[in-house]
This record gives structure tokens, C-alpha cells and sequence, in this order.
């Protein structure tokens, strides 16, 4: 038992330093706020080291460190009451952009970004989840705590309020 867990620690440890990145970009999208989403990976690597023993070896590890996120960011907007659209961070702030990126490119990654921010906090989650992280709709609803059909739900509207926005804009 004890040889597990220091194998455990010693994976949750590498594999913390992996999924910096990606675990930060979550925190960007729940939140909107560099800051905030820099807290939120402090206090996901803090409790993932502190709680290592509930970690199942043998399952994701990335999967497990969203989720831990996740609640933390829920613990959040409970004790401090956050209103929703508060903090949005500006699509020209959030992506960064080097100068051999095509223009029409960055123009559709701003559009993207901008329909995906106006997304509701639930929806906005289950897509950068499925889509950018590339979770399957099952892991999406284990990170989230909620049933799969319910992951389906928000894809599938999110996915219809985008396509409504690109189509009032006169988009293709």
C-alpha cells in the first residue's frame, strides 16, 4: 500500500507539470481572468498533492485534476458570490497572436472566442472540455459531476447558439 502511493505521488507530481497548460486554459474559461485562472491551477496542484491518496491509479490523471479544478472553481463562485459575466477578459487579450498568423485567421479565432465567451458559464465549460481538450462526452460528465445526457444537452445548444449567432451576423 505504502509503495503505491509513492508511486501515485511520485505520477501526480510528474504529471502535474504536464497539464499545467491545458488545467490553466480551463481555469482562463470558467473564469475570464488571468489571475484568477493562475489561483485556480496553485490551488488544483496544492490539493491534488495534499489528497494523492484518492487519486485511482490507472485512471486519467488530466481527468482527475479538471475535476479538482472544477470544484474548486464551484467553492469559489459560492463563497464569494460572483455574478455571472463579471471579469470577462477582451478576445483581443486572449489570444495571442504572432506575426506569421494569417489575419483572417485571428479575425475567425476572435469571432470563435467571442461567441464561445458569450456561451452560458455551463455550456461554455462542457465546450472547451469536449472540444478543446478533447474530452469524450463521459469524461466531460465526470469532470462536471452531471449526467451524460445533460453534457449532450449543452453541446447540442451551445453548438445551436452559435450557429444562430454566425447566422444573424450574416457569417457562413
Amino acid at each position: 500500500m505504502a509503495e503505491a502511493l509513492i508511486a501515485s505521488e511520485a505520477d501526480i507530481r510528474s504529471g502535474l507539470a504536464d497539464n499545467l497548460l491545458r488545467l490553466w486554459r480551463y481555469g482562463l474559461v470558467l473564469s475570464h481572468r488571468r489571475d484568477v485562472a493562475d489561483d485556480l491551477v496553485q490551488q488544483t496542484c496544492v490539493r491534488a498533492l495534499e489528497r494523492v491518496e484518492q487519486f485511482e491509479i490507472g485512471t486519467r490523471l488530466d481527468r482527475w485534476l479538471f475535476s479538482i479544478l472544477h470544484s474548486i472553481w464551484l467553492n469559489e463562485i459560492r463563497s464569494q458570490r460572483v455574478r455571472l459575466g463579471r471579469g470577462f477578459v477582451d478576445a483581443d487579450d486572449a489570444l495571442v497572436v504572432d506575426g506569421a498568423r494569417d489575419t483572417e485567421t485571428h479575425v475567425m479565432a476572435n469571432q470563435v472566442l467571442r461567441l464561445v465567451n458569450a456561451l452560458p458559464d455551463a455550456q461554455r465549460a462542457a465546450v472547451f472540455l469536449a472540444y478543446v481538450e478533447g474530452l469524450s462526452y463521459k469524461e466531460v460528465a465526470s469532470v462536471l459531476d452531471i449526467p451524460i445526457g445533460t453534457v449532450m444537452s449543452r453541446l447540442a445548444a451551445a453548438r445551436a447558439k452559435i450557429a444562430a449567432s454566425v447566422s444573424e451576423e450574416g457569417g457562413t
